[in-house]
């Protein structure tokens, strides 16, 4: 019995301990905003400006098929409708990626601010158990990433909607939920990695400017992998956001290809084919690492390898968490042992005063001027009031 309520008392502080992290991170609205904006301008920006350069990019493919083919299509508009529909979904997929990075970095804030602003050291003074608060910063992240980007993707779903460019199946939909908690739970680990060695806003800031601003190249989200150079190319199979980046747009873009390929294979047209092959390229459906395609199975499983090896670089981080909050409990003993000592001198001069030394006739003694000792004289004796005088016959 002692021990089921030992755990339902360790739930309760858990559940507590991420409650308070959600109302303080969701109760300043300026971060909220903050940390909302990164994926919603990097989503205006390529409604306004990037994807009249994609699509662009694509008509220029088709030209020089047209060219090797000796067909003409690119005028079709049903086509060209189809091939819009594939490159907003690849780059939509690509700001969701993003946008399990950066939002999780941004949440990340709340462990920094509570370093800097001293909270630790009331959960450091407090019976709570330091594993449940790091645990307690893991999931109050992993909710707050997965809520903010699950709502950009009904955005962009709402988007796709607007533009007649919605072909998403709901198994589609389940597999682009399922990748973003996965992409999220990979992203948190990763980041919280990395504010485990970051103590002030200031620094963490930079940082998250830094990441925010250079993640989208290294994933492939805004220039396809196949684009890269080679040593860049390589380099980026190394970071685990690439594997997530590429999972999301398989799932939003199998059934967009899939209409595309069956609206090609409509218009007879020799070497259909290569027009697939040529735009899905152009894209970087395909991920290439050290010149071999990975299937979408051996990404989800390259990621959880990722997860495997953050959560032990983690376990190893948390001893400078540990480590912080240690050093603010050394500061609370130092100030408790001051407040003791103190505590007793206060006690000891109240008892001085309550029980004040007696002084002797023998010891009463005085020196005067010329170093001569003096005895000091008795009291003299007074007479009683007249009243008290008693006659002794």
């Amino acid at each position: 019995m002692a021990m089921e309520n030992s755990k339902i008392n360790y739930f309760n502080m858990f559940f507590q301990l991420t409650r308070r992290h959600l109302l303080v991170f969701f109760r300043n609205k300026v971060r909220v905003f903050f940390t909302l904006m990164v994926p919603f301008i990097i989503f205006a920006i390529y409604i306004l400006f990037l994807r009249a350069l994609e699509m662009n990019t694509a008509r220029s493919v088709l030209t020089e098929l047209e060219e090797q083919l000796g067909a003409s299509f690119t005028g079709d508009a049903q086509l060209q409708k189809h091939i819009g529909t594939v490159i907003d979904s690849w780059m939509l997929s690509g700001i969701i990626a993003i946008s399990t990075i950066t939002v999780s970095l941004q949440t990340n804030t709340i462990i920094v601010s509570d370093r800097e602003n001293g909270i630790n050291r009331d959960f450091a003074s407090s019976p709570i158990s330091r594993n449940l608060l790091i645990a307690s910063y893991f999931l109050f992240n992993i909710i707050v990433t997965v809520f903010i980007c699950f709502i950009f993707l009904l955005v962009c779903l709402l988007y796709l909607m607007f533009m007649g460019e919605f072909v998403l199946t709901f198994v589609d939909f389940l597999a682009i939920f399922a990748i973003l908690v996965y992409s999220s739970v990979v992203s948190v680990l990763l980041t919280v990695f990395i504010c485990s060695f970051i103590s002030r806003d200031s620094t963490m800031a930079s940082i998250n400017t830094i990441i925010s601003t250079a993640v989208g190249f290294i994933i492939g989200a805004y220039l396809p992998i196949g684009a890269m150079p080679a040593w860049a190319r390589n380099v980026s199979a190394f970071f685990p956001g690439t594997f997530s980046c590429s999972l999301l747009r398989y799932s939003f873009m199998s059934t967009p290809i899939a209409k595309l390929t069956g609206y090609v294979s409509t218009l007879n047209v020799a070497g259909a084919s290569e027009i697939i092959d040529g735009v899905t390229a152009s894209f970087g459906y395909n991920f290439i690492f050290f010149g071999k395609s990975v299937a979408p199975g051996w990404q989800a499983l390259v990621n959880l390898i990722f997860i495997a090896i953050l959560i032990v670089a983690n376990v190893l981080a948390a001893n400078k968490l540990v480590l912080v909050l240690g050093s603010v409990g050394k500061q609370i003993k130092k100030v408790k042992k001051g407040a003791d000592k103190l505590f007793s001198e206060l006690k000891g001069e109240r008892g001085e005063k309550d029980n004040p030394p007696e002084s002797s006739a023998q010891d009463s003694s005085r020196e005067t001027a010329d170093g001569a000792t003096v005895e000091a004289e008795p009291p003299e004796e007074t007479a009683p009031p007249a009243g008290q005088i008693k006659d002794g016959n």
